[in-house]
């Protein structure tokens, strides 16, 4: 093209070209923009471990903020966080839900979300056995069978609790399984132990008449919600219109408990009981993000550095500064 228009204009002044030039690139540019800012749908997961995403789904509060903007919802089932994980990374959804420490293990990675709000501050994961089994602490897991998700905060849980007996994941032997196959593999006995997860881990409990062995509720990490960077750098209002929502409903949680419990048995099918028995142990009233999830991922990151999880080399206090985004918080500057 600038060959072309050179012929044809013989002698152009300096200032004749940049006008052209503004001329031919001002649309290219302006289109460019319209399509970055152009978002018809707004896609986000829900899961049973993260109740709000439930309320947030049920009540339509998102839809209703989005509605007026000609911005539709679209919802997809994550059964735990290697899976909304593996969606963000993928691009299949904007929003996931995630346990802290396994936000940071992607993140270091390659996949580049960020962590915007805390949805619950929950104990989800401790270790589970057989009523009979013999299990009593994780030193007795060597040489055991454990079925676990790999990537998930139960995942890093049993790494810790194994570290804490001076063992290693060499040291059992690792059934890789979605956390309800862990519950069911536990429950037949295809497994000693199993890495647990709420609300399975308590319908186990009430139904299956397993016991938790090891409890430590401080290495459980919060339940965070994470955003992909590119959607976080392109459309940060939107970001901030889905923490709003999210806000929203879990104030309504906290206001309606009984909204929750519906909520759960419906996407569960379990029993209330086992239900109450998730939400006594999920603390919903603390949703800044800002030190006290760093400070909690963080000290779940260096343990299993030590534990040879993660490389050596790795800085993991910039890593979990590079996750924790607390700027799209109410209040926070914009």
């Amino acid at each position: 093209m600038t060959i072309r228009l050179r012929r044809r204009l013989a002698s152009p002044s300096r200032r004749a070209l940049l006008a052209l030039a503004c001329a031919v690139l001002l649309p290219l540019g302006t289109a460019r923009r319209s399509e970055a800012a152009e978002v018809t749908e707004v896609r986000l997961d829900w899961a049973t471990y993260n109740p709000v995403s439930l309320v947030l789904k049920d009540k339509g509060f998102l839809e209703s903020a989005l509605k007026a903007r000609g911005i539709a919802v679209r919802w997809t089932q994550s059964l735990g966080s290697n899976k909304a994980l593996e969606f963000l990374n993928g691009g299949a959804i904007d929003f996931g839900s995630s346990a802290g420490a396994a936000a940071l293990l992607a993140r270091i990675n390659g996949n580049p979300v960020k962590a915007i709000y805390a949805y619950s501050q929950p104990e989800w994961t401790a270790l589970v056995t057989a009523k009979d089994s013999g299990i009593r602490t994780p030193a007795d897991l060597k040489g055991k069978r454990i079925a676990v998700t790999r990537g998930t905060d139960p995942h890093i849980f049993l790494i810790r609790a194994l570290q804490g007996a001076g063992l290693t994941e060499k040291d059992a032997k690792l059934v890789l399984l979605q956390h309800a196959d862990g519950r069911t593999a536990l429950e037949r006995g295809d497994v000693d132990a199993w890495a647990g997860l709420d609300p399975m881990m308590a319908a186990s409990e009430i139904e299956g008449g397993t016991r938790l062995f090891f409890r430590d509720p401080a290495a459980n990490t919060w339940g965070v919600l994470d955003v992909r960077e590119d959607f976080a750098k392109a459309h940060p209002d939107l970001v901030r219109t889905v923490i709003a929502a999210y806000e929203q409903a879990r104030t309504y949680a906290i206001a309606n408990p009984e909204a929750v419990t519906r909520a759960l048995v419906a996407a569960t099918k379990l029993p209330e009981p086992v239900i109450a028995r998730q939400l006594a142990r999920t603390d919903l009233t603390r949703p800044e993000i800002g030190r006290a999830q760093a400070d909690s991922i963080r000290a779940a990151g260096l343990a299993l550095q030590q534990a040879g999880v993660i490389p050596a080399d790795t800085d993991v206090a910039a890593a979990v500064d590079g996750l924790i985004d607390p700027r799209f918080a109410a209040g926070s500057e914009r």
